[in-house]
């Protein structure tokens, strides 16, 4: 059972980023996997879930229109497309298996982190 993040990095306001999740067969066979956030001195939050099942795609408000959740089953791998950038989404960004009711929640499993820093 494994999920494993990476793709973070500095990228000016307004610009883009592309994380990566390597996940488990396992995992990807049987869980939504998806993405959360935690910024210096708040609590972590969920960013976007994509479902096992059908593919639906799911995410908190502040992101809506510029991040694109997406899955590639034959590279194991879960992408977040970062797009339009704000220093406002400088966290550490996790990979996590996931679910979704109103808002993106976790359902236990949990990569490590990648910074992803937004300032000119």
């Amino acid at each position: 059972v494994q999920l494993q993040a990476s793709g973070g990095g500095l990228v000016q306001p307004g610009g883009s980023l592309r994380l990566s999740c390597a996940a488990s067969r396992f995992l990807l066979d049987y869980y939504s996997i998806g993405w959360f956030r935690q910024a210096p001195g708040k609590e972590r939050e969920g960013v976007s879930c994509i479902m096992s099942s059908d593919r639906s795609t799911y995410y908190a408000d502040f992101v809506k229109g510029r991040f694109t959740i997406s899955r590639n089953n034959a590279k194991n791998t879960v992408y977040l497309q970062m797009n339009s950038l704000k220093p406002e989404d400088t966290a550490v960004y996790y990979c996590a298996t996931c679910g979704y009711s109103d808002s993106v929640y976790s359902t236990g499993y949990w990569g490590q982190g990648t910074l992803v820093t937004v300032s000119s």
